[in-house]
């Protein structure tokens, strides 16, 4: 498989566990894979523990409401850092041009989610 190629199967595999329950860690669910030990492959890491990190700290308050913003907060975040990495170390325009859209929706969302917040004190 060529470098680019590979590079792309590891930024959708990390996007698509960052989508999983927080039911194992990041790095219990990445054993045994083959991540290459770059600089990226760190960023990503980091991205998905510490999402895994920020929802297993959101305490379930019973109100389903605050629950979905306080659990969808570290998930949107580790969106705008897997795609900040992907823009620090991709080559692919395609990709590249993503992770820039996924940058401005997210950080848009986690603006709106974290405004909802403060109306509504839990």
């Amino acid at each position: 498989m060529d470098c680019r190629k590979l590079g792309v199967a590891k930024l959708v595999l990390a996007l698509s566990i960052a989508a999983l329950p927080s039911f194992a860690s990041a790095e219990d669910m990445m054993k045994g894979m083959d991540m290459g030990g770059g600089a990226a492959d760190a960023g990503y890491m980091k991205a998905m523990q510490t999402m895994q990190e920020g929802m297993q700290a959101a305490k379930p308050t019973g109100d389903a409401d605050r629950d979905f913003v306080l659990m969808m907060l570290p998930h949107h975040q580790a969106a705008v850092d897997m795609a900040k990495v992907e823009l620090d170390h991709g080559k692919d325009r395609q990709l590249r041009k993503m992770a820039r859209d996924i940058v401005k929706a997210q950080e848009k969302e986690i603006g709106e989610m974290r405004a909802w917040l403060a109306k509504h004190p839990g």
